[in-house]
């Protein structure tokens, strides 16, 4: 059993990585359902959360159904992130996670996110004042380092520790290889190892498949694994890597009435949670993950992702699995 503070997890937990435009209740909810053993929020915007930002906020929204979650937190002003915390803190999550990973530039050029692997002194200060005022677990997202020249993860992972986090994720590249290039889990592992190392710690990169789980599993000694993107549009892979590290055997895959009824499923809650008109256009952007790899399928997505109608989409799904079920029987 992996504990982080109260919370107890199975013995080599799968969590779902927070992504910005992804990880909305509609996405977890699928996935809770295919194996998630840990969730957290899209990442919140410190700023956003204190000024009440309509966006900011709704990512607070969490479900019973979904626990344990986290909410995830970014942000370069400590004031700011304590307040945010505090927040945070009321909203009832099972844990508060803080961003120190994220890359992309509008983020990490205003000081937050990846920007913190430079100023370990104020990432330590900043994780502290959330420590301090939270009432409930508190853990920390990051990468290797800033670039190949400052993979300073290993004073992150002790000094972070030493001030109270109680789990850390770690993902396999500096914030200057951005998403390319292979994730390195040596230095994850090299964490896990560390006498002084305590607290669970859980890799992050490249897990696209059962096999690769397995792989990290057995070549790092992680505590456990977050997947991120080879969960979009594919929340099966939660039960594929916990089948195949139980049994040494493949679950069969998912057939397309499955992802028919899966994509129906989130269409669904997207809709019922934003609103119809915002549930059908952020939808979008699910399909082809949805379906990737189905031969002829550009036509549909055409459709899927130009139509404002629920019923027209519904037709366009139930199309799709007649067509594709055919094939399959052949």
């Amino acid at each position: 059993m992996v504990k982080i503070g109260n919370i107890e997890l199975s013995d080599f937990p799968l969590l779902l990585a927070p992504m910005e435009d992804v990880s909305d209740p509609p996405f977890r909810a699928v996935c809770k359902k295919n194996g998630a053993d840990l969730m957290y929020t899209e990442f919140i915007s410190s700023e956003g959360l204190i000024r009440d930002a309509a966006k900011s906020v709704q990512k607070l929204d969490i479900f019973e159904y979904e626990r344990p979650i986290g909410i995830q937190l970014f942000g370069s002003d400590i004031n700011s992130m304590r307040e945010a915390g505090r927040i945070a803190d009321h909203a009832n999550p099972d844990l508060i996670d803080i961003n120190y990973g994220c890359p992309v530039k509008q983020v990490a050029c205003k000081g937050a996110g990846a920007a913190l692997l430079q100023d370990i002194p104020k990432m330590v200060e900043m994780t502290s004042e959330i420590v301090k005022i939270a009432t409930r677990p508190v853990t920390v997202k990051t990468r290797l380092g800033w670039d190949d020249n400052t993979k300073n993860v290993v004073e992150v992972a002790e000094r972070l520790q030493d001030i109270g986090i109680q789990a850390l994720t770690i993902h396999g590249r500096t914030r200057s290889q951005m998403y390319k290039g292979d994730a390195d889990w040596t230095l994850i592992g090299e964490i896990k190892n560390n006498s002084r190392i305590k607290i669970p710690i859980f890799g992050n990169g490249d897990v696209t498949s059962p096999e690769k789980a397995k792989a990290m599993k057995d070549r790092y000694g992680v505590d456990g694994i977050m997947i991120g993107r080879a969960s979009i549009g594919y929340p099966w892979i939660f039960n594929e890597i916990k089948h195949f590290l139980k049994t040494g055997t493949h679950l069969a895959p998912p057939t397309i009435a499955d992802r028919v009824t899966v994509c129906k499923e989130h269409l669904d809650f997207s809709m019922r949670w934003k609103s119809n008109h915002a549930g059908i256009v952020e939808m979008r952007r699910h399909y082809t993950n949805y379906f990737k790899g189905l031969p002829n399928f550009k036509d549909y997505r055409l459709k899927l992702v130009t139509t404002y109608s629920y019923d027209e989409i519904i037709s366009i799904l139930d199309k799709v699995q007649n067509k594709y079920a055919d094939m399959e029987a052949v």
